[in-house]
């Protein structure tokens, strides 16, 4: 039998894993959220018990998922009462795993580099999973998970995974800043953002085979300093969306720094 698991977190990143881990076959013994209906629903698709009392939380699993905010990680290992022998992991990018180290002798991180959404299902076969654990036991355990996904699996230690994370912003979620900036200069001029779309898509696919440096264009990379002023006077009435243009503009032709 598979080990049994207990899912700490019924958001996003717990739904998806939770419910992908269900369909592979691993039991999920309870599901904890501090919101208690999202705990009750979730259980139900996992036919699992569930309880927003940390302090209910069974001792009898053999896994313990965290998939809660990074804030909320410190809280939640300070509540656990759990037996020493217990595998104890967080889902973050971010948070370092010296935080589960200071409570449990059994620790790891089964970190999922991928942004999700509650209404798009995630195909895991195509989401690089980042393990880590404090003992070989523990790692095999990860390892056996992330392969029941059929996730592509990589041993990547705390430094390792922060940098992935930092990085992980700069494509996630500074990418999509921009997209809402350009939806915003697109919809002051009554333009659909569905024009950028394509474009959009076309950049996202080169990259798949290629370096992003190797695949730049646009006025920056051609040294089309004329159309960089026009660009920019056009920009002159939103100054902040002038000043991120003058900031990545120099970024692309190298002078920052």
């Amino acid at each position: 039998m598979p080990e049994r698991i207990a899912l700490i977190g019924a958001g996003r990143v717990g739904g998806h894993l939770g419910r992908r881990l269900h369909k592979a076959g691993w039991p999920i013994v309870q599901v904890y959220s501090r919101t208690p209906d999202k705990a009750k629903s979730l259980a139900a698709q996992l036919g699992a018990g569930y309880t927003d009392d940390l302090n209910a939380i069974t001792p009898d699993a053999d896994l313990y998922i965290l998939a809660v905010s990074d804030d909320a990680i410190g809280e939640v290992t300070g509540a656990l009462r759990l037996p020493p022998d217990k595998l104890v992991v967080h889902t973050s990018g971010a948070t370092p795993s010296d935080e589960l180290h200071n409570r449990f002798a059994r620790y790891g991180v089964f970190y999922p580099l991928q942004t999700f959404s509650a209404d798009r299902e995630p195909d895991f076969s195509t989401i690089p999973i980042c393990l880590f654990a404090a003992d070989t036991a523990g790692y095999d355990l990860l390892e056996r998970l992330a392969r029941s996904l059929g996730s592509p699996f990589y041993a990547v230690d705390d430094r390792q995974r922060f940098v992935l994370h930092v990085a992980a912003v700069f494509v996630n979620n500074f990418t999509n800043h921009l997209y809402q900036v350009g939806e915003d200069i697109a919809h002051s001029e009554q333009l659909s953002f569905d024009l950028l779309r394509p474009l959009i898509l076309e950049t996202a696919q080169k990259i798949q085979t290629a370096s992003p440096a190797a695949m730049q264009t646009g006025p920056a990379i051609r040294g089309d300093a004329a159309t960089v002023e026009r660009h920019l006077a056009y920009l002159a009435a939103r100054p902040e969306y002038a000043e991120l243009y003058r900031m990545l503009t120099k970024g692309i032709k190298g002078e920052m720094g």
